[in-house]
C-alpha cells in the first residue's frame, strides 16, 4: 500500500469516527462545575445577613494582603455587574491581631463616614504602591487629609465608640463565617470560596468568581417559587 494510500484510509477513518475530532474540543468547552470541597466550602453554621430578599456577598480582606491586592481589580470589576438583588459588602479581617487592626479600623471609618466607595481602592493603593504600614493614626489621617478628608474629622471618627463597635462587629462575622485566610469571598452566609480553592495563580481569581456566580445562582434557584427548602 502506497503512502498516499494509507493517508486516505486514515482520513476516510477520522471522518467516519468525527467523535474522535471532537473530544478534546468539547472537554475545553464544557462549563464550569465547581465542587463542594474542592472550589467552595459549606459553612457549618449557616450566618445571618443584612440584606433580606438579597443574595449576600461579604468581601474577607485585609489592606495588607498581597493576594487580596492581586484579587482587587477582577473582584471590582466583578461586584460592578452584579445585579440588583445581590448586595456586596466589604468585610475586613484582621484575625484578632492588634498589629492589623489599624487597617480595620480604617475600613471602619471609611464606612461611617461614606466614603468606602470612594476611597476603599486608595487605601490599597497606599499600602501596596506607596508602601505606607497604615498603623500610625496620624500617617493615615495625612493619607485622608491627600484625599479631602479633615484630619479632626477622620481622627474623632476613627477613634469612636461606634467604629470600635463596627470593628468588633466585624470581627464577630469572619470567626464566624470561620474565615482562615484572605481574600476569600462569603456567599449568603452558606458558602465561603478563594483563590485558594480555585486552581493555580493564572486563572484562580477568574475561577473563583465563576464560583461565586454558580453559588450565587444556585441560592436564587432555591429560593425561586414552588423550591422546597
Amino acid at each position: 500500500m502506497s503512502h498516499l494510500q494509507r493517508r486516505r484510509e486514515l482520513t476516510l477513518a477520522l471522518c467516519a469516527a468525527p467523535a474522535l475530532l471532537a473530544t478534546p474540543a468539547l472537554r475545553a468547552q464544557a462549563p464550569f462545575v465547581p465542587e463542594e470541597g474542592t472550589n467552595y466550602n459549606v459553612v457549618p453554621r449557616p450566618q445571618p445577613t443584612d440584606a433580606p430578599g438579597k443574595v449576600e456577598v461579604l468581601d474577607f480582606f485585609w489592606y495588607g494582603c498581597p493576594h487580596c491586592f492581586a484579587f482587587l481589580p477582577d473582584l471590582e470589576a466583578w461586584r460592578k455587574r452584579l445585579p440588583a438583588d445581590v448586595a456586596y459588602k466589604h468585610a475586613p479581617v484582621d484575625f484578632g491581631d492588634r498589629g492589623r487592626e489599624p487597617h480595620s479600623r480604617i475600613y471602619a471609618t471609611l464606612q461611617a463616614l461614606g466614603k468606602v466607595e470612594e476611597l476603599h481602592v486608595k487605601v490599597f493603593e497606599a499600602y501596596h504602591i506607596q508602601h505606607k504600614r497604615l498603623v500610625d493614626p496620624d500617617e493615615v489621617a495625612n493619607l485622608m487629609l491627600a484625599n479631602g478628608i479633615a484630619r479632626d474629622q477622620w481622627l474623632a471618627t476613627y477613634n469612636s465608640f461606634s467604629v470600635a463597635n463596627l470593628v468588633n462587629r466585624e470581627r464577630l462575622t469572619f470567626q464566624n463565617y470561620g474565615v482562615d485566610g484572605t481574600p476569600m469571598l462569603g456567599i449568603d452566609g452558606r458558602f465561603l470560596t478563594a483563590p485558594s480553592m480555585n486552581g493555580n495563580q493564572a486563572n484562580a481569581n477568574r475561577a473563583t468568581l465563576a464560583t461565586a456566580d454558580y453559588l450565587i445562582d444556585r441560592v436564587r434557584h432555591e429560593r425561586a417559587p414552588g423550591k422546597k427548602s
